[in-house]
């Protein structure tokens, strides 16, 4: 006879009216059960939400709380739009094709309507910790945010970023990495944030696009560049976790590897000691 296990997530589903965005966005909240203390719940929101049922999110989370390996976190996986590549990107700068000019409007809507009712609907007028995650351009999205939002996220989780986010197509003549790659600039030019911890996953076969032919694909490239600007700010290794997959691609199953790393790297008991 097979039995199947009590599940320790609830998961509810909600639409929320966004002024900002001017739609509705769809919103699944991963909740632990029996949280004895509701102070010490700590908070993730996800770019991509809609890839979650993909990733089997649901069984990631039961795995990890019947280990033991996580704190209380609530999962708010925030489900991308039809204007996807116009909401996520950097708030401050669009790229050169007009791509992330909606993302300002992404960071209201993020700040002053799903957090306050987060808070509000789950009780918690008191979060532990809250951490932002995404997916490609969902993570550049989540990485904008918490860099320029210190004082409300202490942690990113960057799953294969589109850190080549840049302000000149990489074809023209006088286009540069060092001087065109929009966040790369945003930290070289910004102050270092404080308690602040960065997760960068990349896989090996994330793409195959090498342009400065130094036989590394961009998208690690791009990754290492970023973590050298942070270093240069002052951030150490213990305030960067850096996860390269050999066999990683730039696609869901990949991203549900390496989610658990994640979340024990952030949520684990790693996180006492950061």
């Amino acid at each position: 006879m097979v039995t199947t296990r009590e599940s320790l997530i609830l998961i509810e589903n909600a639409e929320v009216e966004s002024v900002h965005l001017g739609r509705k966005v769809k919103v699944d909240f991963y909740l632990p059960i029996n949280v004895r203390f509701p102070e010490e719940m700590s908070l993730l929101l996800i770019n991509d939400g809609q890839d979650m049922i993909t990733m089997d999110f649901e069984n990631i989370l039961n795995n990890l709380y019947e280990q033991q390996a996580i704190k209380p976190v609530l999962c708010v996986a925030i489900h991308a739009g039809p204007e996807r590549k116009l909401e996520y990107g950097t708030a401050s700068q669009a790229d050169f094709k007009g791509r992330g000019e909606k993302a300002g409007a992404y960071t209201c809507f993020v700040l002053s309507e799903l957090l306050p009712l987060i808070q509000i609907t789950y009780h918690l007028p008191h979060i532990r910790e809250k951490v932002f995650a995404g997916f490609s351009l969902g993570a550049l999205s989540a990485l904008d945010i918490v860099w320029n939002h210190p004082d409300e996220f202490s942690t990113v989780g960057v799953f294969s970023g589109s850190l080549w986010w840049r302000s000149k197509d990489q074809h023209a003549d006088d286009y540069d990495d060092d001087q065109h790659r929009i966040m790369h600039q945003i930290i070289r030019k910004s102050v270092k944030k404080p308690s602040v911890k960065f997760f960068f996953e990349s896989g090996m076969l994330d793409e195959q696009k090498d342009r400065n032919q130094n036989g590394v694909i961009d998208s690690i490239d791009d990754t290492l560049d970023l973590i050298s600007e942070l270093k240069s700010k002052g951030y150490t290794d213990n305030d960067i976790e850096f996860l390269l997959l050999e066999d990683g691609k730039h696609d869901v199953p990949t991203w549900g590897k390496a989610m658990p790393v994640f979340l024990k790297w952030a949520f684990g008991k790693r996180s006492d000691l950061l």
